[in-house]
């Protein structure tokens, strides 16, 4: 399998971020990654699609679009659209609709930051999601940047603290956002797991002091979702798309926090006698089915079933186990970073059917 690094979820001056289409390309290649998705709030920009190079460099950008209903009090059920290629944002109002019509038209959507807490003292409202009625969503972002940083702001003296030191600020997922993924998920439901960096490139200022609340190049550098391909990317734009895109939306891959050590070369697998599934596919039990699990560092290593733990692996980086039941089976990864324990790496799940 070929493994892309991409980052999705940010915005540009065409929304509420402060950057352009030409910044983010150049962050991106700076960064390493292999594609990039932007997502303005409630405006397709589809012109910038396709790769953007610098030198012998080149990142593909695609253009999704994050919708929400603008007319509602609370402006709030923010929803990751990619892959229709037409604007959709006049069918905010009905959510069930508009993820319905994205499926007909072939795209994935993706709930965006289902726990989002308020931060008051910051003018930054609750964008939680809640309206946990629809169904035949892609996925959700069980890793957004920005709504980490948000449970962060206590105080003044708290938001400077990280503000001039980002490296302390990414623990993991909110937990309660992992309760939630657990809960959506079974063996007969897929809910794709994607990690976004909710990049705003955003300009604070509190009194003499002046602050990019950050630049891209950090989230690139930061939460990323990993991606594993069919097949090396072409150069074609279109045809890359398809490709990055199928691989979404069978949840082939994992989210990594790339700052503290490269996430780049985990694995995940399940294999009986006569198939070997990676994340995201599903396997029949049988007489039981085999999970390998290899980390590109030694750290701690858990394997999840049905949302609890099952079996911890310390400082290691091989790691196996025999699984005898049916369920949906994931790994979390943590390791020591800046004096404390952190989420390194999140899988998508493994699902094992009767």
């Amino acid at each position: 399998m070929n493994e892309i690094k991409i980052n999705l979820h940010m915005h540009t001056r065409h929304s509420d971020g402060t950057g352009s289409h030409q910044d983010i390309a150049e962050a991106a290649i700076q960064g390493g990654l292999d594609a990039v998705i932007v997502t303005d709030h409630n405006v397709l920009v589809k012109e910038q699609e396709g790769y953007i190079s610098r030198g012998e460099e080149a990142v593909l950008m695609l253009i999704g679009e994050e919708i929400h209903d603008t007319t509602m009090a609370r402006e709030n059920n923010h929803l990751l659209v990619f892959g229709t290629d037409q604007e959709l944002a006049d069918q905010a109002g009905d959510t069930q609709g508009l993820i319905t019509n994205i499926n007909q038209m072939g795209g994935l959507s993706f709930l965006a930051h289902p726990i989002d807490p308020a931060a008051p003292k910051f003018n930054q409202g609750d964008y939680s999601w809640e309206k946990w009625d629809v169904s035949g969503f892609t996925g959700i972002e069980i890793w957004n940047g920005l709504s980490e940083f948000k449970t962060r702001l206590s105080s003044i003296t708290a938001a400077i603290w990280y503000a001039y030191l980002p490296r302390r600020i990414a623990r993991g997922p909110i937990p309660e956002t992992l309760e939630i993924w657990d809960k959506l998920t079974t063996p007969e439901k897929k809910v794709v797991a994607v990690g976004g960096s909710d990049a705003h490139a955003m300009h604070a200022n509190l009194g003499p002091l002046k602050r990019i609340l950050f630049p891209y190049l950090y989230h690139f550098q930061s939460v990323n979702t990993h991606l594993l391909l069919t097949k090396v990317l072409s150069g074609n734009a279109e045809e890359d798309k398809r490709i990055i895109y199928n691989a979404l939306r069978l949840g082939h891959g994992f989210i990594g926090y790339d700052l503290p050590r490269p996430t780049r070369g985990f694995r995940f697998t399940g294999s009986d006698a006569n198939t070997i599934a990676i994340m995201g596919d599903e396997l029949p039990l049988g007489d039981g089915v085999k999970l390998k699990i290899t980390l590109p560092g030694k750290a701690e290593c858990i394997l999840i079933k049905n949302g609890q733990p099952i079996k911890r692996w310390k400082n290691s980086e091989n790691c196996s186990y025999k699984a005898t039941e049916p369920g949906v089976y994931r790994v979390e990864v943590y390791l020591r970073y800046k004096g404390r324990r952190r989420g390194w790496i999140f899988s998508n799940p493994i699902y094992i059917r009767q």
